[in-house]
């Protein structure tokens, strides 16, 4: 006898909206059904929910994640490509950790001015709210 939806979903982390999303849309097959209607989860389905989390967790899209299950399940797609597509994710990571460190940078930037103009107590003018606004639209 398989499990309830609950069930799958404290096996795997998934919520119940997601597990039923996920089969409407392909990514679990059709779950068997009890008698009584209800949805039996076994091992393999509660197994790929785990996977297609933990993926997700990493940030991957529902495509890459049916591209790897392709890959899993044997269907027209080779390992390298899940390689690739890991990889090419891997390095979108590293481009977006670059452009936050940059913003994380500026912002720290703008309080140390923040600090050194404010520093004997208030200032006419907020520097944070002139290193936001353009040059041309700062008031003369």
């Amino acid at each position: 006898m398989g499990m309830t939806i609950s069930g799958a979903s404290a096996k795997s982390g998934c919520s119940a909206p997601t597990i039923r999303y996920y089969e409407e849309i392909g990514l679990i097959g059709t779950v068997g059904r009890t008698a009584g209607g209800r949805r039996a989860y076994r091992w393999p389905e509660v197994s790929r929910l785990t996977f297609i989390r933990r993926v997700r967790d990493l940030g991957l899209s529902l495509d890459e994640v049916r591209t790897l299950l392709q890959v899993a399940d044997g269907r027209d797609v080779d390992c390298g490509s899940a390689r690739d597509l890991v990889q090419a994710h891997a390095e979108a990571v590293r481009a977006r950790r670059i452009e936050l460190e940059a913003l994380e940078d500026t912002l720290r930037r703008m309080a140390q001015r923040c600090d050194a103009t404010c520093a004997n107590g208030q200032s006419e003018s907020c520097t944070i709210f002139e290193d936001v606004t353009p040059r041309d639209q700062i008031a003369s």
